[in-house]
C-alpha cells in the first residue's frame, strides 16, 4: 500500500483493513521483499484502487519504494499486472500513461460496475468489480453471474 493509502483506508474502511491470518506485510520502503526481485517472480499483481499518481509512475518506471518495485519487476518478467483507476475525469496525462501500462503489457482495469446484476446493496456493486479482476487474473469466483445468452 502507498502511503496516502492510510488516510484513504480510514476515510473508506473505519474499522480497518481486516488481513486474514498468516498474512505477511513488508514496509513500503523494505526493498527485501521476495516480490521485489526478478529472481522470484510472482505469477500476478493487482494495484486495487490504483491512483493517477501510482499509475504514473509504474508507467515511467519510478520504482521509489516496493510497490513501484514490485509493479516494475512484473512488467519487466511479462507477468499479469492489473491496474484498477477509480478516478475519473481523466486527462490527457492519464491516458497517455494508460497507453504506455497497456503497451508494456499492464491491463488497465477501470473500477467500473455493471448493474445488469441488479446489485442492491454497495458491497455487492463492488462485488461487480472484484470479480472483473479475479476473471481476468483466472480464480473462479461465484461473486457475480456471468453474462448470460438470451434463451
Amino acid at each position: 500500500m502507498s502511503n496516502y493509502a492510510q488516510v484513504v483506508l480510514k476515510q473508506e474502511l473505519p474499522n480497518g483493513l481486516q488481513l486474514a491470518a498468516g498474512v505477511t506485510t513488508h514496509s513500503l520502503k523494505s526493498m527485501n521483499a521476495p516480490f521485489a526481485s526478478g529472481s522470484n517472480p510472482v505469477d500476478a499483481m493487482v494495484v486495487i484502487p490504483c491512483t493517477m499518481g501510482t499509475m504514473g509512475r509504474i508507467a515511467h518506471g519510478f520504482s521509489e519504494d516496493v510497490l513501484l518495485r514490485a509493479a516494475d519487476v512484473v512488467l519487466k518478467e511479462k507477468k499479469k499486472l492489473i491496474l484498477v483507476p477509480r478516478e475519473t475525469p481523466l486527462s490527457l496525462v492519464h491516458i497517455k500513461n494508460f497507453e504506455l501500462l497497456l503497451l508494456a503489457g499492464a491491463t488497465v482495469l477501470p473500477a467500473n460496475p455493471c448493474f445488469y446484476t441488479n446489485p442492491k446493496t454497495i458491497e455487492q456493486v463492488i462485488d461487480t468489480v472484484v470479480a472483473r479482476v479475479l476473471d481476468h487474473l483466472g480464480i473462479p469466483q461465484n461473486l457475480v453471474a456471468k453474462w448470460q445468452e438470451e434463451e
